[in-house]
């Protein structure tokens, strides 16, 4: 390949990876055309774009970027890379992967290293921790549900202490006819 070629694939690289909040780094190798198939339209379906891409290409996109150096532990073998705007979607695909496929132990994909939330994550062993990750909007949901909670309780308070008073003075007011 070309010194060119190379350096227009890296900028391709540097702008996928631009457009995405994050990206995990996996292996896919070994997957049959059919399991290959099923995994691209389960991204599809998710919003997660798969790539399958060269290591040193990759290592040099994540130089240019001044990506965090613990990524490169994962550029060994084969890679593909699965980005998308929330952090715990391709962990869930990975997971609902490897759980139809119980019995291998080495079932495919496999995660090696994962950047979420502006965190590293290397290996396969944080899978279980990235599926329970909740995104930015998830968080800001819960924490918006939480505070309208105690105001929920007040104005629910409020209105029906308001109907027991209403009939109280309603009662006493009838008492003196």
């Amino acid at each position: 390949m070309k010194k060119e070629d190379k350096s227009a694939i890296i900028e391709q690289i540097k702008d996928e990876l631009g457009q995405y909040q994050h990206f995990y780094l996996t292996n896919i190798e070994g997957l049959n055309a059919q399991k290959t198939s099923e995994l691209r339209r389960a991204c599809f379906k998710n919003e997660i774009k798969l790539m399958v891409v060269k290591n040193t290409l990759l290592h040099k996109a994540l130089e240019q970027m001044n990506a965090d150096e613990q990524l490169y532990s994962g550029l060994k073998g084969n890679t593909a890379l699965m980005l998308c705007n929330t952090g715990n979607a391709p962990a869930k695909l990975i997971k609902e992967f490897l759980d139809k496929d119980k019995k291998n132990k080495d079932a495919k994909p496999q995660l090696k290293a994962a950047y979420v939330e502006e965190t590293v994550y290397v290996g396969a062993e944080q899978l279980n921790f990235l599926t329970s990750i909740k995104s930015k909007n998830e968080l800001i949901a819960d924490l918006i549900a939480l505070l309208q909670s105690p105001a929920k309780n007040v104005v629910s308070a409020l209105q029906s202490g308001g109907n027991t008073i209403h009939g109280l003075l309603k009662t006493l007011g009838d008492k003196e006819n």
